[in-house]
């Protein structure tokens, strides 16, 4: 396995980086759909680069499967590294307002609620209102979601770089 790593670190990394980045949306998905964490904005909003990074993620995966230049699966880890990098910020800046380091953004304000059963999805669009980013919803060793998405983003990130800036062994 080391000897793979050492041989082709631009492979291993696009296979890692993009399993990872799934790993984390799939979590989050779960915590909403199945624990019921209604996420906020801010939340959604950290979520693209992910969603975008697993695309690009997906074509370094394929140019290494292929074959491609080495360039190419490099310099899509690279486009990668630089999502996670804004993620990582967002990331920051959630935590911050979370904090009330800053002020958050205004359309973050509005506190959660929900209605009665809806009849119809209209009702619930109308019923269910997003929780204040403000709040943090769970803390798990002390870090909100949005601490535990700067952490990994973190992660990713120096993976996704690990991959694209070292050099093969011969």
């Amino acid at each position: 396995m080391l000897a793979i790593l050492n041989r082709h670190p631009d492979r291993a990394a696009a296979v890692f980086v993009t399993f990872g980045m799934a790993i984390v949306v799939g979590s989050a998905l779960g915590f909403e759909h199945i624990g019921g964490y209604i996420p906020c904005a801010l939340c959604l909003m950290q979520r693209n680069p992910y969603y975008i990074g697993i695309g690009v993620g997906f074509l370094a995966v394929l140019s290494a499967v292929f074959r491609l230049p080495p360039i190419v699966t490099k310099t899509l880890l690279i486009a990668v590294a630089i999502l996670m990098l804004v993620g990582m910020g967002l990331g920051i800046y959630h935590s911050g307002v979370e904090w009330k380091f800053w002020e958050g953004p205004s359309t973050c304000t509005i506190g959660a609620t929900g209605g009665d059963t809806p009849v119809n999805v209209l009702d619930a669009l109308n019923a269910t209102k997003a929780p204040s980013c403000t709040e943090a919803t769970l803390r798990v060793l002390g870090l909100s979601f949005a601490g535990w998405n700067v952490l990994t983003s973190a992660a990713l990130a120096a993976i996704a770089f690990w991959g694209a800036l070292r050099k093969p062994a011969v």
